[in-house]
């Protein structure tokens, strides 16, 4: 599965989606995925046969296949494999480098993946050593390698007996420490230059679970007493009206009325972006980059069910998802598959009270949710973004009705994705003014305001408020 994610440039949800059923959906996993641009508690053990099954797939259908022989008890520890390796991956890979006497052959890439699989337990992992070791080297059989047992049982057990000098030796290599690559590192330092170990911090822990109640519904103490009452402990989050965080990360198949519509899944910070819009019941919305649609079903929660919502996606696998979520939360849209950087059509022909662009970007601020992001990002790909960013608010500035608001939205820390992609936006339109988000939450910015990711609060994301004339 780490082949997937990293040699074939997949998001870590994607490789999940066929161990996956809603039933079994993580908070991590319910974050936004990767294109808008998913990190996971994990606990208990595996066989030797289910582990094997998991670190080895290779197509489809032997994707299918181990999918089909996962157990819900299993999938924990399979997500804590997959996001813990690819949290740590610079870490795990300084170790085999000293460990290797010789290079693997690049058609034996697989092995590597192996190895990082089985040295994240053995030095992050409060699992046996033993276990740890004899299900790495039983896996290479998996792999149609068992030529392999030899040198990962040699390389494994060599770590074990060496731990201390070589976690000693890489203590000294800073992309084995900070467990960011060189280039997102060094933007970070620019960025934020007093804050950016925390910054670095936090996106290498576990993400905290939030939820959002669907006022429509319940309230959310009622929500919480409910959760109390199959004991869940959650906390109400401060100035977010309807957010809770739990305690302790569970699945959402053991939230009472997840199916029901009584509550979803989404960041504290998120949470912060439909109250930008001040909406009003009876108002025309267009969201312009709605799926998988937690802000979209936000924006009606709020407007009871009577906003003229316009929800469009480029995808059609998100607009699935976005369908499916708000039907779940019983709340209504006119759900569209649409490019918004070219708008055409009836849609395109309206003038909208507000517009929410919740742009595709860097997805930075939730790292902690995303750790393959790290690794399937590159430093070319910031200036991409920053002109689908652009092109995209060329594009929708027209549809907004005068005196109408846009509230531009990204999970991403940089600048040039956030008040500088506002700045030259305001340089070439005449006709549009900031409107300062006044808040005691996040930073403000030159323009906008910024929330960054804190290990106990919420993820990193940029809002600014625009006004047409």
């Amino acid at each position: 599965m780490l082949t997937q994610v990293l040699e074939r440039g997949r998001s870590l949800t994607a490789a999940l989606a066929p161990y996956s059923s809603p039933l079994h959906t993580s908070p991590d996993s319910a974050a936004p995925a990767a294109t808008n641009a998913s990190p996971n508690n994990g606990s208990g053990s595996a066989s030797d046969s289910t582990g094997d099954s998991f670190a080895s797939p290779r197509n489809n259908s032997q994707d299918k296949a181990a999918g089909a022989q996962l157990t819900a008890r299993d999938l924990p520890l399979l997500q804590e494999l997959c996001f813990g390796v690819l949290r740590t991956l610079p870490r795990l890979d300084a170790l085999i480098a000293l460990l290797l006497q010789r290079p693997l052959k690049a058609r034996d890439q697989d092995l590597r993946c192996l190895l990082r699989v089985g040295l994240y337990q053995l030095d992050a992992l409060a699992m046996p050593d033993h276990a740890a070791v004899a299900a790495t080297v039983g896996a290479s059989a998996v792999l149609d390698k068992a030529w392999a047992r030899g040198l990962l049982n040699a390389t494994l057990r060599r770590f074990l007996r060496e731990r201390d000098a070589l976690c000693e030796h890489v203590a000294q290599d800073e992309t084995a420490t900070t467990l960011f690559p060189p280039w997102l590192l060094a933007r970070l330092r620019r960025a934020w230059p007093d804050d950016w170990q925390q910054v670095v911090a936090a996106s290498n822990t576990r993400a905290p679970m939030f939820l959002r109640v669907n006022p429509l519904r319940i309230e959310r103490e009622a929500y919480r007493a409910q959760l109390t009452a199959t004991g869940i402990a959650a906390t109400a989050i401060a100035d977010c009206p309807h957010g809770l965080q739990l305690h302790t990360p569970i699945p959402v198949s053991q939230l009472p009325g997840f199916r029901d519509g009584l509550v979803s899944v989404q960041d504290a910070g998120a949470q912060r972006a439909a109250p930008l819009l001040k909406l009003l019941p009876g108002q025309r919305v267009l969201d312009a980059c709605a799926a998988p649609g937690n802000k979209t079903a936000h924006q009606q929660e709020l407007s009871d069910n009577r906003l003229e919502l316009l929800a469009l996606d480029q995808d059609p696998s998100r607009v699935q998802s976005l369908t499916a979520n708000l039907a779940r939360l019983k709340l209504r849209a006119d759900i569209r598959q649409a490019d918004a950087t070219a708008p055409r059509g009836d849609w395109a022909e309206q003038r909208y009270d507000r517009i929410l662009l919740d742009a595709p970007c860097s997805v930075t601020g939730v790292i902690r949710r995303h750790p393959d992001i790290k690794w399937l990002r590159r430093d070319a790909d910031i200036a991409a973004l920053a002109d689908t960013q652009t092109r995209l608010l060329e594009a929708l500035w027209p549809l907004l009705a005068p005196q109408g608001v846009l509230l531009y939205v990204t999970c991403s820390l940089l600048p040039e994705e956030n008040e500088q992609q506002i700045a030259a936006f305001l340089t070439r339109h005449d006709d549009a003014h900031e409107d300062p988000i006044a808040a005691d939450w996040g930073l403000a910015r030159s323009h906008g305001r910024q929330l960054l990711p804190r290990e106990d609060g919420s993820d990193g994301f940029f809002f600014a408020r625009l006004v047409k004339e």
